[in-house]
């Protein structure tokens, strides 16, 4: 992406003519612009452009000094223009040299989407880096800054970069939208003169080299520098230091000394004498909710909630089930399809193509003569039941997800009015879904090509009338079958107008489909989390997840779905689904679980496969919560303990902030988030089997301590206290502790090991 270069006025003293060309703010009306300068001269017969300076240190250098401009001025933009297929980097066009590149170089700036053309994404309140290669000829200093502007075009305080690490010209600030909407980032680079005659002057003035000179300099730099501060402390600060470099009755190391001080250092961070400075293209950042990143979500079928009397669920009697719902600490209830099920080549229990009249079949076959995707299920109750279950669940804090699967049944209203949607065999049938050597002939898939204006305005109809139900998420069905370029419209359409309406990307699929999904606008996306089980596997996954992708692909961690019994929680017995929540709880900000989970339901159709045994895709599943909850048989006690840590500790409502620890044990894992003055230590033992015993062998500084020191950890798990330093032993017991979920306390006296305390 080609750089802008800003020009800028001349700064202070001075010019030849009188005028004012310092770098402090420009007036609003032009009259200290470049274009009032050049009206300026050519009255006075002078060029605007100024010539020598009228005073030179003794020694000094001759020559045309580098216009410069102060932080946070507003600065004039000339956008250099990116090569074109019929204009190379470096033709001439009209006299004018396009070239690849600005003054100072800006490179490579980070996070971007799609070169640019999508947004990088945050949540309100999320701190993130941004990045970028800044460099320039010689030896003279550089540094860099960010400018983050909200919705309203308005920039946010000044915010300097930081070289990332010696010598790889890697700079980056950390910066936080405030407020949702659409904003930009910009990286400015220039050149510092200050820091350039500060280094300079370290050396040549003990050394008693061009002494006087080199105080002269100084003292004009910070004229000038002290002109881009605002009138008071600061400003006086910054000449007062001048006025000493010039004071000749000192000896040469105490003017020096009188300006590198403390406060004149912070005022020139605050205020820096900027030249050359060079800018990135604005680049595009989407700020939305912050449920987009954080949450925890429940799934159910609201049919399976029934009765004796009365087996199939209605939404009022599925409401029974919210409060407990609630009290295990969710946000989100979502719930799979709730509309009329087709009953041509409907599936029976256990995916038999034989069903009983009985078999309630699959509610992802949406569409009979009740009607389609904008119709209840009529045994669940009434459009008024659903508005009554929604409202029902937002008075207990919770929001409703509603899955979305854009495909019908034979029986669907679409089949008949809208034939040109669906593709259709040579013999004139319109083909059923297909994922060999899984047939679903009870559901027909949609295409696209024929009519994708009409089916993206069909969409967003449907979704529009769920929202207007008060359902602002959905969980869409299988998005990388349809194309990409679709879900944009639809997506872009829908945030467009209503920026609140969250996107669950269910894509199990090749990376690149996962990753375009969640650049073109899923909020949200379903993950390999389930098949990845080791340290190595996890470790790799999340370090992907949390690095360059977290700015545009947002991970929700679930254990289980109605599709995916993994073979880990098959074999592993209740021990391997505490393990997998506590992964899934504290390594995503978004996690979730699908009901019957809490009793560690983990019976498989057949050995090696990942389907339930009398899946409730095809039945009605009663459960005996309470029973289960008395006897002691649900997990109900440890997910609602890791709900309650997560809300009650910020660092693990980020996913950026993820950094994994070193353990001498391929079994036992260990992970830290921290966010502000929160810091939380993870240890898992992965093995759902034996104990395992290991030494964590922790990284210090990412936890916001010198190396040297140690501090107290609660494990919020038990309440027990540890000290904890450089390197810990652990001994996690599966079925009894099976991990540490630690907050670190305040640091205490330096101190290795791992024993508790209380």
């Amino acid at each position: 992406m080609p750089a802008r270069h800003h020009p800028s006025s001349p700064p202070t003293p001075r010019t030849e003519n009188g005028e004012n060309a310092g770098n402090g703010p420009q007036d609003k009306d032009g009259e200290n612009s470049k274009a009032a300068r050049s009206a300026k001269a050519a009255k006075s017969g002078k060029s605007s452009k100024s010539g020598k300076d009228s005073k030179r240190a003794k020694g000094g250098q001759d020559g045309k000094r580098a216009k410069s401009v102060a932080a946070g001025e507003p600065v004039e933009r000339a956008a250099t223009a990116p090569a074109t297929s019929t204009e190379s980097a470096g033709s001439a066009t009209d006299g004018h040299v396009t070239t690849a590149v600005g003054r100072i170089p800006v490179l490579d700036v980070r996070p971007l989407v799609q070169q640019g053309r999508r947004p990088a994404k945050a949540v309100v309140g999320e701190t993130f880096e941004i990045s970028a290669t800044v460099f320039r000829e010689g030896h003279d200093a550089v540094a860099a800054n960010v400018v983050l502007r909200d919705p309203d075009g308005a920039s946010g305080p000044w915010t300097p970069m930081r070289e990332l690490a010696p010598g790889t010209d890697r700079w980056g600030a950390d910066v936080t939208p405030h407020a949702p909407g659409r904003w930009t980032y910009t990286v400015e680079a220039w050149g510092d003169p200050v820091a350039t005659w500060r280094h300079h002057a370290r050396i040549k003035i003990p050394a008693g080299m061009d002494t006087e000179a080199v105080l002269e300099e100084g003292a004009r730099l910070y004229e000038r520098a002290a002109a881009g501060a605002p009138e008071g402390p600061d400003r006086t600060a910054v000449l007062t230091a001048a006025e000493a470099l010039r004071d000749e009755g000192r000896p040469a190391v105490s003017r020096l000394a009188a300006a590198l001080t403390p406060e004149v250092d912070a005022v020139l961070e605050r205020h820096p004498l900027r030249e050359l400075v060079t800018a990135c293209e604005p680049l595009p950042l989407l700020v939305e909710r912050e449920r987009a990143l954080y949450g925890s979500w429940y799934e159910f079928f609201p049919r399976s909630e029934g009765t004796p009397e009365r087996p199939h669920g209605t939404f009022r009697t599925a409401a029974r089930r919210l409060p407990a719902i609630a009290k295990m600490g969710f946000d989100v209830v979502y719930l799979p399809p709730i509309h009329p099920i087709g009953t041509t080549f409907r599936k029976g229990r256990n995916n038999t193509l034989d069903p009983g009249p009985d078999d309630v079949g699959v509610p992802w076959a949406i569409g009979s003569p009740e009607g389609g995707h904008d119709a209840v299920h009529p045994d669940l109750g009434t459009p008024e039941d659903f508005a009554w279950f929604v409202e029902r669940a937002r008075e207990l804090g919770l929001e409703i997800a509603l899955d979305f699967a854009l495909q019908c049944s034979p029986d669907h209203p679409w089949v008949q009015k809208h034939p040109e949607w669906f593709h259709h065999r040579p013999d004139g049938t319109i083909a059923y879904a297909e994922n060999p050597p899984k047939k679903y002939q009870d559901i027909y898939p949609i295409a696209f090509d024929a009519d994708m204006d009409g089916l993206v305005a069909e969409t967003v109809r449907v979704l529009r009338h769920w929202m207007s139900y008060g359902v602002r998420i959905f969980r869409v069905d299988n998005p990388h079958t349809k194309p990409v370029v679709f879900w944009e419209r639809v997506i872009g359409e829908v945030n467009g107008a209503d920026p609140d309406v969250i996107f669950l990307a269910e894509a199990f699929t090749r990376p690149a489909m996962m990753h375009t999904l969640g650049q073109i606008g899923f909020q949200q996306s379903y993950t390999y989390f389930t098949w990845r089980n080791t340290k190595q596997e996890l470790t790799e996954y999340l370090t992907e997840l949390s690095g360059e992708a977290a700015s545009y692909m947002r991970p929700n961690f679930f254990p289980n779905t109605p599709d995916i019994l993994h073979a880990y929680l098959q074999h592993g017995g209740r021990p391997a689904f505490e393990i997998r929540a506590v992964l899934a709880a504290t390594l995503s900000p978004t996690w979730g679980l699908y009901s019957g989970y809490e009793l560690c339901e983990n019976a498989p159709l057949r050995e090696g496969g990942e389907e339930y045994l009398d899946s409730e895709k095809y039945q009605l599943k009663p459960r005996d919560w309470e029973a289960a909850e008395r006897e002691g048989r649900s997990l109900a006690p440890l997910i609602t303990r890791l709900n309650e840590i997560r809300r009650a500790h910020p660092a693990l409502h980020r996913l950026r902030n993820l950094r994994f620890h070193h353990t001498d044990q391929e079994a036992v894992i260990a992970y830290s988030k921290r966010s502000g003055s929160n810091t939380v230590l993870v240890v898992v033992n992965l093995d759902p089997h034996h104990t395992q015993e290991a030494t964590v062998s922790l990284d210090m500084p990412q936890l916001g301590l010198d190396w040297h020191e140690s501090a107290p950890v609660r494990d919020e798990l038990t309440g027990e206290t540890y000290h904890w330093g450089r390197a810990n032993y652990v001994r996690l017991e599966p079925g009894t502790r099976p991990a540490h979920v630690f907050t670190v306390l305040r640091p205490s006296n330096p101190q290795i090991g791992g024993s508790p305390t209380s």
